[in-house]
């Protein structure tokens, strides 16, 4: 049975948590990394410990993510495998939502996905090979009270993943959505010392999207639910 193979992995929205996991284990796998966020200076040591390479991209802006693809082909190579893991907020009361920020939210969540994923899927298709994963929450399948515009943004991004797993599937591209449904640990998050794994290990998360990338292609997930044992379906 033979597993994908990638060679040059596109992270955009990268932080700390999640992304940082998963370039650790990307570069563990051997696979080149490219990391992309608006600010780029957080990410000098990861870039150190994985010898990834960052790049500044707005992703709600076209050509700022046509630019980063095109540095990224240039200097590293054509990414093969992308993760969007960008994501943004606006909470409070639904009457007081302010909306430019309500539009802010939504172009983060989900047209910066759309923007990524189609220079992404561009340069795939070719090949008829290649992966586009992206990271979702509770709110891309549950809306909560003062919290609509995230929803409306997680809600979207599933829309597109699931519309684009149906098209480009069957032209060889493994496109899969994560339903993150929890709080994710971190160094400045961490649970109660009476409720052990009551948060999701990022690097327990990556270990889940790399399982997803190793699925021969006659069973492909297009997507994936984690939450942790205190949450409710």
């Amino acid at each position: 049975m033979e597993h994908p193979r990638y060679k040059i992995a596109l992270i955009v929205g990268a932080g700390e948590g999640l992304s940082a996991s998963l370039a650790r284990l990307f570069a563990a796998e051997g696979i080149r990394v490219a990391l992309a966020a608006r600010k780029i200076e957080k990410l000098g040591a990861l870039c150190t410990e994985t010898g990834a390479k960052a790049y500044a991209c707005n992703a709600t802006e076209p050509d700022d993510v046509e630019r980063l693809f095109g540095l990224v082909e240039r200097e590293i190579g054509t990414p093969d495998l992308v993760v969007y893991n960008a994501s943004a907020r606006a909470r409070g009361p639904f009457v007081e939502l302010v909306p430019a920020e309500v539009a802010n939210a939504i172009a983060v969540s989900a047209y910066g996905g759309f923007l990524v994923a189609q220079q992404a899927a561009g340069r795939m298709l070719p090949n008829k090979h290649g992966a586009i994963l992206f990271t979702g929450a509770s709110a891309s399948v549950k809306g909560y009270a003062q919290s609509a515009p995230f929803a409306m943004g997680k809600f979207a991004l599933r829309g597109l993943a699931q519309s684009m797993a149906r098209e480009l599937s069957p032209q060889g591209i493994h496109v899969a959505h994560f339903v993150i449904d929890g709080g994710i640990r971190s160094t400045v998050r961490t649970e109660p010392a009476d409720r052990p794994d009551s948060m999701l290990d990022p690097d327990a998360i990556a270990a889940s999207y790399w399982n997803v990338l190793q699925q021969p292609r006659s069973a492909w997930s297009w997507e994936l639910e984690l939450r942790p044992w205190v949450e409710k379906f």
